[in-house]
């Protein structure tokens, strides 16, 4: 039974690294059907893939998924260029049938209007010094390695999975200053576009906040967070978290739904017979 909703927000997919959780996001898109779904950049990581990424299977999952979303539920797609995404330049805007790829987009939801942007414009050094972004990248691949490393131990003693590199971002104070300044420059962003809210990524912070009368809203990632933005059918808006754990088991509890115990299957045709076996 998947849910209905009108609007679902992902960023920062990061396809082509191994940090992408893209499998997780598809069993995730594949528990609902939703009007819209924007995809809000870096949804394709072309930095890495031009350097060492590899483009494997689960990647081109999503892709499919997101064509059968489009052919079975009618959704219309909308792709927002990122910064890691930044060879959509070549083909911006581009709209065909119910897939539109551009920078921006301004959305209205329950009387609100609402920007939409990746969020890597406000960022100058993302924008200005693209090589210093990419030096900086390459300390962030590190840190996603190590949380790997850390998840995969935590997997082998049945732990759920935990979000080290966040751990380490939240307690880096020029990590804090920094999202704390993205987000104000958002904010003021909206303002100025005469908008009630924003909505972004980017950062690979998910969030939702009024600052200074504007409702900020994150999308996060699904490379650490496995979070995303869903407005339901009254306009409300949600952030939800994605959880492995809690998918296996429910997976789990309909495996046994669906399983028979002998003993107790055989009993049961015994009693409706009238039969009585004694044990051995």
């Amino acid at each position: 039974m998947k849910h209905e909703c009108k609007t679902i927000i992902v960023s920062d997919v990061h396809l082509g690294t191994k940090g992408s959780k893209a499998k997780e996001l598809v069993r995730f898109l594949k528990q609902y059907r939703c009007k819209n779904l924007i995809l809000n950049g870096d949804i394709i990581d072309g930095w890495q893939l031009r350097k060492s990424g590899k483009w494997k299977r689960k990647h081109t999952r999503f892709f499919t998924k997101i064509l059968k979303m489009i052919e079975e539920d009618g959704t219309k797609i909308t792709y927002l260029r990122g910064n890691h995404d930044d060879f959509l330049d070549q083909v911006l805007p581009f709209t065909v049938g119910n897939l539109k790829i551009c920078r921006d987009t301004i959305y209205e939801s329950n009387g609100k209007k609402y920007y939409i942007v990746h969020g890597d414009v406000f960022d100058s050094v993302t924008s200005q010094f693209k090589w210093i972004a990419k030096l900086g990248d390459i300390g962030y691949t590190f840190l996603l390695w190590l949380n790997r490393q850390y998840n995969y131990r935590r997997l082998k003693k049945g732990l759920p999975y935990f979000s080290l590199s966040q751990k380490i971002k939240g307690k880096v104070k020029q990590a804090v200053k920094y999202i704390d300044d993205f987000e104000t420059q958002l904010a003021a962003m909206a303002r100025y576009k005469d908008c009630d809210g924003i909505i972004c990524g980017h950062i690979h912070q998910p969030a939702m906040k009024m600052i200074d009368g504007i409702h900020y809203m994150n999308s996060g990632d699904w490379v650490e967070s496995m979070t995303a933005l869903i407005e339901d059918k009254n306009g409300e808006w949600d952030l939800v978290y994605y959880s492995e754990s809690d998918q296996k088991e429910k997976q789990q509890a309909e495996k046994e739904d669906n399983t028979i115990d002998l003993k107790d299957y055989f009993e049961k045709e015994n009693e409706a017979s009238g039969l009585k076996v004694k044990n051995a």
